[in-house]
């Protein structure tokens, strides 16, 4: 998720999840290989033999529509320690789908296949590639076209985000959709979308037929919930006080600049008011303080 799951938020959440892997942020890949700076900024997992601090193995995804240059840069970076490598035909964005990447390219799924084993092509055969789709871009024509285009392009497993481009990010998620998906190919099938708890996870399983899920928003705005669905609890297992402990770590992460962390932070607590109470009352507190010494403040007298 662009501007949302970065380094900083998957050591954070990864110190306290239960993930089998994490996915960077995609790279998008247009005319050129792309140097070293780039995939270290990205991914700076790759220089910690792929994986975060908490040891969970971060895949790195791209996103472009150039088969040559998809192929060298994903060969690149595998040389450069990545574990796996994911393809992102899901991103909804205007901007993206404008140039012709992400989601708008689930109707070319003979598009879709070419890229796919291009990249599959490209890199050793112990490193697998998958690929992340939606049920289509305006409808749902191409679907099991562009399920088994990735298949057929050897990808090892396909993450599905249950609604199309048109859908957005609007429930429902129309897990039941990923029925049909699952039955018809033998590679693992993912399920993604709209998933905030455990009960939604439990449904998604029961209505999709997938064992996997693959979670996003969720667990941002719910830093446990991993562990809630691993557990089958259905109420929180992290306190307060310890989610408090989880935001101190993620400011004092690195950042680019200080105004740029500060937006992140808030941008992290307005997800979680949506969860904790406690977290919609010290965004009341924080949401005008602009300076990072201060948030900390906050942070540490909220915690007494």
């Amino acid at each position: 998720m662009e501007g949302l799951t970065d380094p900083i938020m998957r050591d954070v959440l990864t110190s306290v999840g239960s993930f089998d892997w994490c996915v960077t942020e995609f790279i998008r890949v247009t005319d050129s290989l792309l140097p070293d700076h780039i995939y270290h900024t990205y991914c700076p997992e790759l220089l910690n033999d792929g994986k975060t601090a908490a040891g969970t193995p971060v895949h790195v995804q791209f996103l472009g529509n150039n088969p040559e240059m998809l192929a060298a840069n994903a060969a690149k970076v595998a040389a450069m320690g990545a574990p796996a490598i994911d393809m992102n035909f899901g991103c909804p964005a205007k901007t993206v789908n404008r140039h012709r990447g992400g989601s708008v390219l689930l109707d070319e799924p003979e598009v879709v296949h070419e890229l796919v084993k291009a990249v599959r092509d490209a890199v050793p055969a112990h490193i697998p590639v998958s690929a992340k789709m939606r049920l289509g871009y305006m409808d749902r024509n191409f679907m099991l076209e562009n399920a088994h285009a990735i298949e057929d392009a050897g990808a090892a497993w396909v993450t599905v985000h249950a609604r199309t481009k048109a859908d957005g990010y609007t429930p429902p998620a129309f897990w039941d959709q990923l029925q049909p998906i699952r039955e018809a190919l033998k590679i693992n099938v993912i399920a993604n979308g709209e998933i905030w708890n455990n009960a939604d996870a439990k449904q998604c399983r029961l209505e999709s037929g997938c064992e996997d899920l693959m979670i996003g928003r969720g667990a941002v705005t719910t830093p446990d919930l991993t562990q809630c669905i691993r557990q089958n609890s259905d109420a929180p297992l992290m306190k307060w006080n310890e989610l408090l402990q989880l935001q101190i770590r993620f400011i004092n992460g690195p950042a680019k600049t200080e105004i740029g962390m500060v937006g992140r932070y808030k941008q992290w607590l307005g997800m979680m008011s949506k969860h904790y109470p406690e977290a919609k009352a010290l965004w009341d507190e924080v949401k005008r303080i602009k300076v990072l010494a201060e948030i900390t403040e906050k942070l540490k007298a909220s915690n007494i």
